[in-house]
């Protein structure tokens, strides 16, 4: 499968801490709801899944934001939930509510039954994939992802986003061993799904671990960060000569930084509750950093953005062998105004290049 050659190649650059001439910035779920014409193309497709499982509407929403804003990479839209769902929970999303589970893993002849889904039945993800690569035509490279086997799986058991974690919790403590098993099988799927991606065409992959920071210490590293460990331990990570880098997130993870720095990959993603330069200093740059602006900075005034931007960039500082990708703590709400986000990108670009001076 051949595809036209990059043009813009900061971001993959910046994950593996090579010379940039500025800091790219991509934002979590940047196509979305804070759009406009994501909601006209969200209203065509009728629903969250019609627009998520058709390729032709995901490589449009996918491509929205950078029509807007000069961003350094594109992210697949689509949702962590499409491997449990092809596994057979039945996922639907409910206004005001959310995704839920008509099927939740919470009895153990459910977690026996529990299998890696055929990729076929995911291969709209992969085609939308392929589509949104050509449509790129090498503007700039295209990010692939996936939940974490323990994220997709506080879902699947949960049935829903929950404050609790009780079911998973529960389980977790009173039956580890069937825990384990949906975290195994979960680590397989995701695997081969990101797997997927990349030989369609994604050109670096992102593990969101939304939920991994609700574990206790020690619990973290056994129920969530082994088992991303063996996920990026199976991964493609070089396609035709050409690397393909792979970002970790665990929000709320900073207790365990070092830790996810070594889990293989490439770049360490970071939520707000963690400083930059203390994080260069804990990981002594061996491994890249996104992040990672409070997404609720964007509500406030432009001069508020723009000075929290370089706040930011100052805080990591010269990048000597280093590498930065600016990025949201978190997703970005469905209220911000987009003037804001377009500010923020401006920032970003002009006020970085003085810490890049060696060039690109």
């Amino acid at each position: 499968m051949s595809f036209a050659a990059l043009k813009n190649d900061v971001f993959l650059r910046a994950l593996q801490r090579q010379p940039v001439p500025y800091t790219p910035i991509w934002l979590m779920r940047q196509a979305g709801r804070y759009l406009d014409e994501y909601r006209a193309t969200r209203a065509r497709a009728g629903s969250f899944m019609g627009l998520a499982q058709n390729p032709s509407y995901a490589t449009e929403v996918t491509l929205q934001p950078l029509e807007r804003f000069p961003l350094d990479a594109a992210i697949l839209f689509s949702d962590i939930l499409t491997v449990p769902h092809a596994m057979g929970l039945g996922l639907e999303f409910v206004a005001g509510e959310g995704p839920q589970f008509e099927r939740p893993i919470q009895t153990e002849a459910a977690v026996k039954a529990l299998a890696v889904p055929d990729m076929a039945d995911l291969q709209y993800v992969f085609d939308a994939v392929t589509m949104i690569r050509r449509e790129l035509d090498g503007r700039v490279p295209l990010i692939g992802f996936a939940g974490s086997p323990f994220t997709i799986g506080c879902y699947m058991i949960e049935g829903q986003s929950t404050r609790e974690y009780r079911l998973i919790k529960t389980m977790m403590f009173d039956r580890p061993d069937l825990l384990h098993h949906i975290l195994a099988i979960n680590a397989q799927a995701t695997t081969a799904y990101l797997n997927a991606q990349i030989q369609a065409g994604a050109q670096a992959v992102m593990l969101f671990d939304s939920w991994g920071g609700v574990l206790p210490d020690g619990l973290y590293q056994t129920f969530s960060l082994a088992y991303m460990r063996q996920v990026i331990d199976g991964l493609i990570r070089q396609v035709d000569d050409v690397s393909i880098p792979v970002i970790a997130f665990t929000k709320g993870g900073g207790l365990w930084l070092e830790q996810i720095a070594a889990s293989g990959c490439d770049a360490v993603g970071l939520d707000w509750t963690m400083g930059l330069g203390q994080a260069r200093k804990r990981t002594a740059d061996r491994v890249a950093l996104q992040g990672n602006l409070d997404p609720m900075a964007l509500f406030a005034n432009e001069a508020a953005v723009r000075a929290e931007a370089r706040r930011l960039i100052d805080d990591f500082g010269p990048v000597g062998g280093g590498g930065h990708v600016f990025n949201l703590g978190h997703g970005i709400s469905q209220f911000t105004p987009p003037e804001r986000v377009a500010a923020l990108v401006d920032e970003v670009h002009q006020y970085s290049v003085r810490y890049h001076t060696d060039g690109a």
